[in-house]
């Protein structure tokens, strides 16, 4: 059963490793079934997702899905919306 949900890329490991957040990131897209979203919520310390992680998603994906910027969060990370469309 699908579901909409949020990944964490922002805490721990991800802090240092921008690889890692986009690593993870994709399959978490991967993950998501069709329908639904993922929040992918990366660390502040990389800036805004939309400089560097949705090229990078639009390259893997392609039309299959669609990306929002939704908002940096008080906590200092942000929050990228990518749903899935097939």
């Amino acid at each position: 059963m699908g579901k909409n949900w949020s990944m964490d890329l922002e805490h721990n490991e991800y802090e240092e490793d921008v690889e890692l957040i986009i690593e993870d990131g994709i399959k978490a897209v991967y993950e998501t079934e069709p329908g639904y979203y993922v929040n992918l919520v990366t660390s502040e310390r990389f800036g805004n997702p939309t400089d560097y992680f949705v090229p990078l998603l639009t390259e893997v994906f392609g039309d299959s899905i669609q990306m929002k910027f939704i908002d940096q969060c008080g906590c200092g990370g942000y929050v990228l919306r990518v749903w899935k469309q097939q």
